[in-house]
């Protein structure tokens, strides 16, 4: 099973692509741990997951976020994909990341 954390400044924005997300891998037929988290919260869960994907609205993040993660992959979700909330994209997208 993937693990799959999308950090944001609450965890608040990203829980509704996270939402979208989890429908998209199960019509994929992909097992996927998919959670949001704040970006304190998460610091905690780094050392679990397969990929990080911080909100655009904290993508400022990316390099701190990247040392934590030591070789956990980070990335920041594409803008247009967030705001349009495609669960789809921005789990295939991961999912090439982790390979």
């Amino acid at each position: 099973m993937k693990k799959i954390l999308l950090v944001c400044n609450a965890g608040m924005s990203t829980s509704m692509l996270v939402k979208k997300m989890q429908e998209a891998a199960k019509e994929m037929s992909i097992e996927a741990s998919i959670e949001a988290k704040s970006l304190a919260d998460a610091k905690n869960e780094i050392a679990e997951a397969d990929i990080i994907l911080l909100g655009p609205q904290i993508r400022y993040e990316l390099d701190n976020v990247k040392k934590v993660a030591g070789t956990t992959p980070v990335e920041a979700i594409n803008m247009m994909d967030y705001g349009m909330m495609n669960g789809k994209k921005v789990l295939e997208h991961a999912l090439s990341v982790i390979g």
